[in-house]
């Protein structure tokens, strides 16, 4: 009997299963700048995972030094134009240490990629249990829960990360320290998204129907809360993403993220602040490429937004509601005049 409520109650953006997933595609489809964005963002994970590969088919490795490869007399710059970059070293090569800088930059996207989804992967999960738990929980366990969720929203992420960081000990993996870290001090929005949310869910017939039928707390939130919690969740992870790989890159950047010689397009960005009018690729690579991946993310976040719930307009489409309204408002305007002209028609007849 819910099965049946769930499909007459709930939105269908809310409802899993093959019609609402090719809704989904096709809302999806239909936004050129989200498909280019799922493109790239296809082709960087592509690239992260065949980084062996790639630099194999180079002949380098992202950790090797190559001290031939630098001018000593000039403080360690690269020889050659545009870095040393050649048959042997495709993007040249890193100033003062001479390791391949297409080696580092391909196994940079793994490290930054890696910890943006697992650390998202920790908000998720961390998130929907604290928020259901919350939601169906008798009062004092929803005062609990939601008090130390507001306390990990009013957490200053990049303080707490930083001080967590530099307590650690240094033999722990650092990029799985990282990614773990971001998810335990950064799920608490989620968690208040997740909470609100199976609020108004458990005030649908089709869960009063579950409950009256006899299913316990665990199994309605799994077969009927859980579904219906999949679009806002998704939609919020999709644009935690490339806010992780950011903090990564700026924790790297301050030197207490991810350490050398594991390459990190952040770490590399801290190797290259004292570079950039020497050897300005060095520089403008990582850079570039935490620009492309992080505009590719949220661009694609949007998308997965909109085609979730077709009801609310994209950010990305400025000026479209202006066009819009300003076309109804003609369209009314000329149905008025041709109002006024068949009254006149009318009396004058």
């Amino acid at each position: 009997m819910s099965e049946a409520l769930v499909a007459t109650e709930v939105p269908e953006a809310s409802v899993p299963g093959a019609s609402g997933a090719r809704q989904f595609w096709r809302r999806l489809r239909a936004q050129r700048a989200a498909m280019v964005a799922a493109v790239v963002v296809a082709l960087l994970v592509l690239v992260a995972l065949a980084a062996p590969l790639l630099t194999a088919l180079e002949g380098q490795d992202p950790t090797t030094y190559h001290p031939s490869l630098i001018d000593s007399a000039r403080g360690g710059v690269p020889i050659g134009s545009f870095g040393g970059a050649g048959g042997d070293h495709w993007l040249g090569v890193e100033p003062q240490t001479g390791r391949d800088l297409f080696a580092r930059l391909v196994y940079g996207a793994r490290v930054s990629l890696g910890v943006a989804l697992a650390a998202t992967a920790v908000q998720v999960l961390l998130g929907v249990v604290v928020g259901v738990a919350a939601a169906l929980g008798n009062r004092w366990v929803d005062q609990l829960l939601s008090r130390i969720t507001d306390i990990i929203v009013a957490m200053p992420l990049m303080i707490m990360a930083l001080a967590l960081l530099a307590i650690v000990p240094s033999s722990f993996p650092r990029p799985v320290l990282v990614a773990l870290i971001i998810g335990f001090v950064a799920w608490g929005t989620i968690g208040k998204i997740a909470r609100a949310q199976t609020l108004t869910l458990k005030e649908l017939d089709y869960v009063a129907a579950a409950r009256l039928s006899g299913w316990g707390t665990f199994r309605i939130a799994r077969r009927e809360l859980l579904p219906g919690l999949a679009a806002p969740v998704i939609t919020y992870a999709a644009l935690m993403v490339p806010a992780n790989i950011s903090i990564e890159a700026s924790l790297s950047f301050l030197g207490v993220g991810v350490k050398p010689p594991t390459p990190s397009w952040g770490q590399m960005l801290t190797s290259a602040d004292v570079w950039y009018q020497a050897a300005p690729q060095y520089l403008l690579l990582p850079a570039a490429a935490l620009f492309v991946t992080v505009l590719a993310l949220t661009v694609l976040g949007d998308g997965v937004r909109t085609a979730l719930d077709p009801r609310a307009a994209s950010r990305l489409r400025v000026g479209t509601g202006r066009r819009q309204e300003s076309k109804a408002g003609k369209s009314e305007a000329g149905k008025s005049e041709a109002v006024r002209s068949e009254a006149v028609k009318e009396g004058t007849a």
